[in-house]
Formats: structure tokens, sequence, C-alpha cells
């Protein structure tokens, strides 16, 4: 009995069987008893070795690692065993429960004793414990697919439940509402007379808003440069000291000088502060002289003759600077970009030349395929396009850069007459504004096209002949318009509201009733004018006539304008 017990100990410590040698026994070597019991257990063993396997796999917190010392030291995880095991989710058991289960080893050793003591190893107990095992791998299993904490979604409660809002004591941050759309683009312009200025005895070829559009200038056949109140319409001054007709007129930039061009073959300056002449005129071309333009700056002068020569020249001296053998027939088009650094120049010979002032050199050469005369020339308000006008009922808007023609506006006529016109602006209140070209007609119409789609926005009718200038400025919230023709008339406009025109026209309509009540009383048909400023003026002179109009207003008689001229103060 106690050999038997001393065997059964040492097959417990060393269930494996070892030969005195030190080498395992074979199973040929084993005994038949030992054979019968190992076949009889080795399935159950291996599914109970399965299972323990599967509910408790080797994790790293266990482990027990080498610090860098050398020395055996915790883990980096040094969380608690069971802690770890009881965070874990259902169905998975603690080391501690693991390891107080019978090992398989242990089922092995209790079952050799048994039969050594001649017991009945208990079957039904073992079957139990392996379906308890199956269970308990099936409960981990569906643990591992489904947690138990995770429930199936379901759409239709989602849909009608309401949206948990993570902060329920704070009201939601306010979304500011979008911006309002910009309001439409108008589709036409709405110029509406508002004075019409008579003083020149002949037609008048040049028309110009001053810098800041407190005043307008005209200058015509007769020689003369006359300078209007834009507000009121009145005469401020009348320039004379040309031989010859006046062809172009340009304001400095200061807005105190006036530069006129006449057939004289002269170039003079006109001070509008003091009412006084230039004392030194500008003399150096040899032929007619068409158009001249002052640069940003005020300190230099540009201008263009039938001699066929650009001449730069220095406006203290009056001298020139340099001369520019620019086309070969004669130049009838100047103009000075915004910063001073290019001149833009054109003539019959279908040519328009892009000049830099500094060096004097033709940096771009633009010609349409057509090669119509070219008569006018005009810089964009940034600088980028040139606005161009060819004897064949054309406006074209070119880019001199890459030297193409992205624009073409037709509507007018203009097959003989040299007609200038330039740039405007207009759009709804609190609108980006857009862009429109303005040009006269040989047909006596002002013809307005949106420089985009080419739409012609408005044509305005009034002149008795063709119209030789056109100008646009702002002054303040008014958008203005200028006109001249060969009927010797100078057109002011202003642009209204749709809403306006009726009130404007009953005005117009009380005062043109008043009007004619006095014109009956006074036995006289000359419209009413403003007082002359105080210019010493001669003593047989009389007050120029200035008249505000409307649509319904009268054409004025040519006789009246002979009555109505008043020679100023000029040089």
């Amino acid at each position: 009995m106690d050999g038997c017990n001393h065997r059964s100990k040492r097959r417990r410590l060393d269930p494996s069987p070892v030969r005195p040698n030190g080498f395992i026994q074979s199973p040929t070597e084993s005994s038949s008893d030992e054979l019968a019991a190992g076949s009889e257990h080795e399935a159950e063993r291996r599914r109970a070795s399965w299972s323990i396997q599967k509910a408790v796999p080797p994790k790293r917190p266990y482990r027990r690692s080498r610090s860098y010392s050398g020395s055996e030291s915790p883990d980096e995880l040094t969380m608690d065993a069971e802690d770890y095991w009881r965070s874990r989710g259902r169905g998975r058991k603690s080391p501690s429960e693991v390891s107080a289960e019978p090992s398989s080893e242990q089922y092995h050793d209790e079952d050799e004793d048994a039969e050594e003591e001649g017991e009945e190893p208990a079957e039904a107990e073992d079957e139990d414990a392996g379906a308890e095992g199956d269970a308990e791998d099936v409960e981990i299993e569906d643990v591992e697919e489904i947690p138990a904490d995770v429930e199936e979604p379901d759409a239709a409660a989602d849909a009608d439940a309401a949206p948990e809002q993570p902060y329920s004591d704070r009201s939601p941050t306010p979304v500011p509402p979008p911006p309002p759309p910009p309001p439409p683009k108008p589709d036409k312009l709405n110029y509406q007379q508002k004075f019409l200025l008579r003083g020149h005895l002949r037609g008048v070829a040049a028309v110009r808003f001053s810098p800041d559009a407190s005043m307008i200038a005209s200058g015509g056949a007769d020689g003369a440069v006359k300078v209007w109140d834009t507000q009121s319409g009145r005469l401020i001054h009348t320039f004379e000291g040309h031989l010859a007709g006046i062809s172009t007129i340009s304001w400095g930039p200061d807005g105190a000088t006036i530069a006129s061009g006449s057939d004289d073959k002269t170039i003079r300056l006109w001070n509008v502060l003091t009412g006084k002449a230039h004392p030194i005129p500008f003399v150096g071309h040899h032929n007619y002289v068409y158009q001249i333009a002052f640069s940003p700056k005020g300190n230099m002068l540009v201008s263009g003759s039938y001699d066929e020569a650009v001449f730069l020249w220095d406006v203290r001296s009056a001298s020139v600077m340099r001369s520019l053998p620019a086309h070969s027939d004669p130049v009838g088009g100047i103009d000075v970009v915004w910063d001073g650094t290019l001149v833009a120049s054109c003539a019959t010979d279908g040519l328009i030349r892009i000049w830099d002032t500094a060096t004097g050199q033709c940096l771009r050469t633009l010609v349409h395929e057509d090669n119509p005369p070219v008569t006018s020339v005009k810089f964009s308000p940034n600088g980028k396009y040139v606005l161009a006008w060819t004897l064949d009922d054309c406006v074209r808007l070119w880019n001199y850069v890459d030297g193409r023609c992205i624009k073409t506006y037709q509507g007018h006529h203009n097959r003989k007459y040299s007609l200038s016109g330039g740039f405007g602006v207009y759009g709804a209140p609190g609108a980006p504004p857009e862009a429109f070209a303005v040009s006269g007609s040989e047909d006596g119409a002002v013809l307005c096209w949106d420089v985009v789609n080419k739409k012609i926005l408005q044509r305005i009718e009034g002149h008795a002949g063709v119209v030789l200038g056109v100008d646009t400025a702002s002054l303040g919230e008014h958008r203005l318009m200028v006109s001249c023709g060969i009927d010797g008339l100078v057109r002011v406009y202003e642009e209204r509201e749709e809403n306006e025109d009726k009130e404007v026209h009953g005005q117009d309509g009380d005062q043109d009733q008043d009007q004619g009540q006095n014109k009956e009383e006074n036995g006289d048909d000359a419209p009413t004018a403003p007082e002359e400023p105080q210019t010493n003026p001669p003593p047989d002179a009389q007050p120029n006539g200035v008249t505000p109009t409307g649509p319904s207003d009268a054409e004025p008689q040519d006789t009246e304008m002979g009555e109505s001229d008043t020679p100023g103060t000029g040089g």
C-alpha cells in the first residue's frame, strides 16, 4: 500500500515515465494499463486543454520581462490581473478562476490513482464536464460576435426620436442668415437731359468733365474754350486766343489747368482759377493739332497732329521732350494710361500703337484684318484695354497685351467724321458697378453699350447733326454725361430712376409754362439765363443762355446762340 502510494505520488509529480538513464520511456515500453488509460482520456484531455487555452489566451500583461538593467521587473502594463479580467466582457474568466479548476494533468493523475486503488473512473462526470466546457465555449463565441450591451439599431425609432442635445442647458449657436443676393443687373440706362448749354458760335468739337466733375470745358470751331458749372449750368469762363478752330481739349490732373489744341498748329494752356492763359504757347507741330492728353502727374502733355508725329511736351517749359515718328498718316487719336507709363496713338493708316513714355519705343502695334482708318483711342480705366473708333461704323475693344480684338460694338453711324467717347459705369445701388462704352454718332444720337455683352443700353436722341464728342463722370451720387456736336450745342445728362421720369417731366413742364408766360409778357423768345460771373466782361456783353430742359422742351433756334454769346477774359 505504501508502494502504491509512493508510485502514485511520483506519477503526480512527473506523469511522464522516465527510465533510469534519463530518457523518456517509449510507448512500446509502457504497460498495457497505462496505454489503456491514456487512450480513454486522450480526447478528454485535449478538449479540456483546448477549452482552457481558448478561455485563457496568453496575454502580455501577465508576462514578466527584463528591464534595461537586466533584472526581472513588471511589464509596462501594471494593471492588476484580477481587475483586468473583471473589466473584460461577460463569459470570460480570470486567471485565478481558471487556476482553481483542475487541469488535465490532475484529471489524469486522479484517474490513475482510482484505477490503482480498484475504483472505476467517473465517465459520467467527465462527459458532464465536457458538456459544460462546450457550453462555455459557445457562450464565449456568442459574446465575441454580438456583445450583450449593444442593441440592434431601429431605423423607425431613430427617425421618430428627437436629436439629442449635448448641452441641454445651452441654447444652440445662432447661424447668421446668408447675405442677400445682389440686385439684378439693369438691362438699360435712363439718362435724361439736365441742361442745354448754348454759347458757341459754331460747331463744338470737344467737351470734357473736370477731374472732380464740378466743371465742363468745351471747345469749338469758333476758337473759344468755355467753362461751365456742372450743377447750375452757368458759364464760368470763356477763353479766346487761338487763331483757328479748336479740335481737342484736356484737363490737367489738378483741375485748374485746361489745354487746347487748335488748327493754328499750337497748343495753349488756360488757368481756370485766375482766368488767364499761359504766356507761352506750345509751338512745334507743322500741321493741325488733332488730339492732346495730360499725363496723370500733369508734368507731361502728349499731342498728335496731322503731320503724322506724336510729341511729348514738358509742361513747365513748353518744349518738346521727345518726338515719335508714329504713323504714316495723320494722327487722329492720343491717350495716356492711368499711371503715365504708356501712350496709345492711332491714325488713318489703320494702326494703333502702344508706346513706352520712358524710352519712346513702340511696344505693340494693333491692326484689324479689315484695316479700317482709326480716328480715336481711349484707354480703359484699369489700363488693360484700348477702345478704338474706326470709319466702318464700329467701335472695337482691344486687349493690347496679346494684340486681340475682343469686342466689337455696332449700332451707330461713323463713316466720315472723327468721333470720340469713353467709358462709364452703371448699376443698381448696392450692387457692383458695371461698365459701359459710349460714343457719338453721325445721325445725331448718343449710344451706350454694355462692355461685356455688347447690348445697347440706351440710345439718346437730341442733337441736330453729328455728335462729335461724349464724356462721362460721377458727381457724388449723381452720374452725368455730356455731349457736343456740329449744331453748336452742349447737352448735359443725368442718370435717373425709372419712377423719377414723370416727376421730372412735370416739373419741367411747369417751368416751361412759366417761361412761356414770361416770354409772351416780355415779347422775347430767348430763354432765361443765369447771371454771368464777375470776370469783368465788356460793357456790351450779354450773359450766356442756359436752359434746364426736359424731353418736352422745344429745340432752340440757331439765331439765339449769337445773341447769347459772351466773350470772356481769355488771353
